[in-house]
Formats: structure tokens, C-alpha cells, sequence
């Protein structure tokens, strides 16, 4: 079980570090709550798809989504398919 943990947190930790390291124009833009929501997204779908097309999805789904907004990503693309398969699309997912 620790060893699960800690590959999570690798995990973790690694997306989020490559987050702060390899940022394009449009993520260092963001505020450091929108920072927040893209990283717990980049969480969310690892190994889902190559990390570069993870991050360029949710930074896409971030930009759709009001700044009044109190769900996470992950929550509100279940509830808007449009945006989700105009980020899939914008990201090159699938």
C-alpha cells in the first residue's frame, strides 16, 4: 500500500513539476487558483494520454470555465460535453 502511495505521489508531484517547468504562454497567464484547478486536473487524467496533450486539454477545459466556478475540472466536464470534445479536439486526445 505504501508503495501505491508513493507512486502516486511521484506521479504527483512529477505532473506538477513539469507544469512549473515546461509552461507555455497560456499557462503562465493563469492566476495561481487556475494553476491550482489545471494541476489537480493534470492528476486526474494521468496516463490517460501523453502529458504535454494532458496538460494543453486542461488548460483548455480551465480557460471554458467561469471564474466563478467551484467545481473542479474533472466535475465540470462531465456536465459540459461540448467543451470536453472541443478541448479533446484543441489538445489532440484520441
Amino acid at each position: 500500500m505504501k508503495t501505491a502511495n508513493f507512486a502516486t505521489a511521484a506521479v504527483a508531484f512529477a505532473l506538477l513539476a513539469g507544469q512549473t517547468l515546461f509552461t507555455g504562454q497560456a499557462a503562465l497567464a493563469q492566476s495561481a487558483d487556475d494553476a491550482k484547478w489545471v494541476g489537480q486536473c493534470l492528476i486526474d487524467n494521468a496516463g490517460g494520454a501523453a502529458e504535454p496533450i494532458v496538460r494543453k486539454y486542461c488548460v483548455c477545459m480551465n480557460n471554458k470555465m467561469s471564474d466563478n466556478e467551484t467545481r473542479s475540472i474533472t466535475q465540470w466536464e462531465k456536465s459540459n460535453p461540448a467543451a470536453r470534445a472541443a478541448c479533446d479536439k484543441e489538445a489532440g486526445w484520441r
